[in-house]
């Protein structure tokens, strides 16, 4: 009886890549051709609401190959969504992610396969080096990560991104997971599977501008912690604790001044400056709160994920 050949699904979320995405899929085919003896491979491409010629150079390549699958979102939902559309309509035993800017060696998915089978079910991207990248991002993202782990209640792989290869198991897990507020890289280690990682040194952008300027990093940092940490709440309890104990520490002293000492009472400026600095803080912790407050907003409207406008090959 013939054993039937594996199928390995490779996801790629694209967003205004029209610079690299012919590049991309020639690297990707090659790795299929290498495969292939052993291995089915299909490639799975999201079109993120691209507003350059992303889709178009996609549609001709999916016109000439059936392995290669598109799905176009109705407009632009989110890298972190785009990861996840493509999990859903992978079919493969495995299944791999990586992004269209070629900063994450696709030949590496071969390594990670191998890997994958001496039985664990996660094998995810680990990175040595960042070529192309600033000292300043280098240094705020070494910091993310620490400051992260330090928030959450599981342990999430430093220096990693979305670059990871999953068993069939953890996808069908990863799967019924919902929520809209996504971080990929910390839901999966959150399912608890096997993992294991593999140190490469990542290289810079075949082409194109990063789709993750100052301000996206910093949203996308800021959601990770709030999706998987309840710490700030308890920290912004101990803050106010704190506070209150300042103020009743300050009041004391004033007391100290007026009954035994000469030394007269601090009048207007001290007492503005208590109320500038306590304002300050109410109002950041009740952003805070709001920040909670607001994702169980988003979830409970139970709104789905992205809506499809197209697909090619599926």
């Amino acid at each position: 009886m013939v054993q039937e050949k594996k199928l390995l699904s490779i996801v790629v979320p694209v967003f205004n890549e029209e610079e690299s995405i012919t590049e991309t899929v020639k690297r990707l085919l090659a790795l299929r051709d290498k495969l292939l003896p052993s291995l089915d491979v299909e490639l799975v491409f999201i079109d993120d609401g691209s507003s350059d010629c992303s889709l178009p150079l996609l549609r001709n390549m999916a016109e000439q190959t059936t392995s290669i699958k598109v799905i176009a979102f109705s407009r632009n939902f989110g890298h972190q969504i785009a990861i996840t559309a493509g999990i859903d309509l992978a079919k493969g035993h495995y299944v791999a992610v990586i992004d269209a800017d070629l900063q994450d060696p696709p030949e590496l998915i071969e390594d990670m396969y191998l890997l994958a089978l001496t039985g664990f079910d996660v094998v995810y991207g680990k990175r040595r080096s960042r070529a192309g990248e600033s000292v300043f991002k280098k240094l705020t993202a070494k910091i993310f990560y620490r400051l992260l782990n330090y928030l959450c209640e599981i342990d999430i792989p430093t220096d990693t991104g979305d670059f990871r290869l999953m068993s069939r198991n953890v996808v069908d897990a990863f799967k019924r997971m919902p929520e809209r507020h996504r971080f990929v890289r910390g839901m999966i280690p959150w399912l608890g599977f096997r993992a294991i990682p593999l140190e490469y040194d990542r290289v810079e952008r075949y082409a194109g501008e990063t789709k993750y300027p100052l301000r996206k990093m910093l949203g996308f940092a800021t959601n990770a912690v709030f999706s998987f940490s309840k710490k700030p709440l308890t920290i912004a309890i101990r803050l106010g604790f704190l506070t209150i104990l300042a103020g009743i520490l300050g009041g004391c002293y004033m007391l100290y001044l007026k009954l035994f000492t000469n030394i007269p009472v601090p009048g207007l400026t001290a007492v503005l400056l208590s109320i500038v600095i306590f304002s300050g803080v109410q109002i950041l912790l009740i952003g805070v709160v709001g920040e909670y407050i607001a994702r169980i907003f988003e979830e409970v409207k139970g709104r789905p994920l992205y809506f499809v406008a197209e697909t090619i090959n599926i």
